[in-house]
């Protein structure tokens, strides 16, 4: 059984998003980084870049599989999360303490179209 963590909503492909004003930290869920296994690399986009909801950001690579990564809504990076590059474990340690992009959020409207956790739950499992 996966953790869900109730301060954030998830993509149906278990990334999750807080967000906090009109920006928002992404990360992946508890249940994504279990099936993945000991994750062993991240790959981060570049600052500055804009995606559109559903595009793809980066990948993690674990000991079972690589994964891409989805954005659950439309945003430009303005962080990452360099820790990863050096220690992508803090991915399966902390799944939603260890974020991986922060964005700032281009159409808070997208966010209707996520899951709630309670939503996210019934999938996870």
């Amino acid at each position: 059984m996966s953790i869900i963590n109730h301060e954030v909503v998830y993509a149906k492909s278990h990334e999750w998003l807080k967000v906090e004003g009109k920006k928002a930290k992404i990360g992946i869920s508890d249940f994504a980084q279990h099936s993945l296994g000991a994750i062993v690399f991240v790959d981060l986009p570049e600052v500055g870049k804009s995606f559109a909801q559903g595009t793809e950001f980066g990948a993690v690579e674990s000991v079972k599989a690589a994964s891409e990564l989805f954005i659950p809504a439309s945003g430009k990076v303005i962080a990452v999360n360099e820790k990863l590059v050096d220690h992508p474990e803090l991915l399966n340690e902390s799944p939603y303490g260890a974020w991986i992009i922060e964005i700032e959020l281009k159409n808070p409207e997208e966010l209707k179209k996520l899951l709630t956790p309670e939503a996210y739950a019934k999938i996870a499992v």
